[in-house]
């Protein structure tokens, strides 16, 4: 089952500075996620504000029914997003979204924040 991508578009890194910079932290790491997870069953989209501006930059992995979850503190650069997007091949390749610990891409390790229970099917 596919899992997306959400990435905060407006996260800001300490020390951005919007008179030099020509997009936000958040648009760079979306740039090269969205390039990474191309032909490798994710989805991703962007989104304004996730909330999450002490730990920028931040995206969410979630899909259908599956626990989803928050991460943050990562930078614009190729390393990061190619761990995002090795993780979000994982947790779509999960029944339930759980990956086990070993299996997790060492570039996601401890930028994990909340833990996201699937919505309840309706009645």
């Amino acid at each position: 089952m596919t899992s997306w991508i959400t990435i905060c578009d407006t996260c800001k890194t300490e020390g951005w500075d919007a008179e030099t910079a020509k997009v936000t932290d958040g648009e760079a790491l979306a740039e090269k996620i969205e390039a990474m997870a191309e032909d490798r069953g994710v989805r991703t989209r962007r989104v304004s504000c996730t909330m999450g501006c002490d730990r920028a930059c931040n995206i969410i992995v979630q899909g259908a029914g599956k626990i989803g979850y928050s991460l943050g503190r990562f930078a614009a650069r190729d390393e990061d997003a190619q761990a995002i997007v090795d993780y979000a091949v994982l947790h779509g390749a999960s029944e339930t979204g759980q990956v086990p610990f070993r299996e997790w891409p060492q570039g996601v390790k401890g930028h994990f924040v909340s833990r996201h229970v699937p919505v309840p099917e309706a009645e």
